[in-house]
């Protein structure tokens, strides 16, 4: 696969990632609040929810990066 092709695969892809994940991390926070857990453990959970997506981001990123054989 030519490098043009993994950049418009890998856009379209982390477009979706964002979504759903943006998506997901909302439903937790929504369940989060129902249940009245602590201040200070939806903190935690904002941070790690906020900087989570950057792992597959990343890896995706580098995937369409890679020259081409």
């Amino acid at each position: 696969m030519t490098q043009r092709k993994r950049k418009l695969l890998g856009t379209v892809a982390l477009l979706l990632l964002i979504g759903a994940y943006a998506v997901l991390a909302v439903a937790v926070a929504i369940v989060l609040q129902v249940r009245n857990v602590s201040k200070v453990a939806e903190l935690v959970y904002y941070v790690v929810a906020g900087l989570l997506w950057v792992l597959p981001a990343g890896w995706l990123i580098a995937w369409m990066q890679r020259p081409d054989a």
